[in-house]
């Protein structure tokens, strides 16, 4: 869906940009080609609202998951991403590794961000690895909630040890 809003935003931007310079061009005088660019400006800014209402909607549900997490210990050192790929569905993945170095079966709450090569969050979620064993390695994959496009990084936001 995400993909879709992208796609549909860039080309309301382009149709701005066609009918600003066809309206620039015309020697009618009546201001219909800045009308047309001022409906298709306000139609991208509305889609591009729904795209960061899809990032403030996971924000808000990575948020959520880690502040239902009780006792929790910080544990972001212990946490490893490995590289972001793309699933059969298009969603953006990225393997997920923690390490536990307590003495007991513990699980870890690993909120994974994914950010646009300019550093803007386009994405969050949180996975959860349960009962990893005392001195092991669990393994999970974490998968964005939507499509995402272009160059995609994965970063460990929080982790918590629990």
């Amino acid at each position: 869906m995400a993909g879709q809003v992208r796609r549909a935003t860039v080309a309301a931007v382009l149709a701005a940009v066609c009918a600003a310079a066809v309206g620039g061009c015309s020697d009618g005088g009546d201001g219909a080609g800045s009308d047309a660019a001022s409906r298709a400006v306000s139609a991208a800014s509305s889609l591009a609202s729904r795209g960061s209402d899809a990032v403030a909607s996971a924000t808000a549900e990575a948020g959520k998951a880690m502040e239902s997490i009780k006792g929790g210990v910080e544990a972001k050192d212990q946490v490893t991403l490995g590289k972001p790929g793309t699933d059969g569905d298009g969603r953006t993945t990225v393997p997920v590794k923690a390490r536990n170095t307590s003495g007991d079966p513990k699980s870890f709450a690993v909120r994974v961000e994914f950010r646009a090569e300019d550093g803007k969050l386009v994405d969050m979620v949180v996975v959860t690895l349960s009962d990893v064993a005392a001195g092991a390695t669990g393994e999970g994959t974490a998968r964005s909630t939507h499509k995402l496009s272009g160059s995609v990084r994965a970063e460990v936001g929080t982790a918590l040890r629990y």
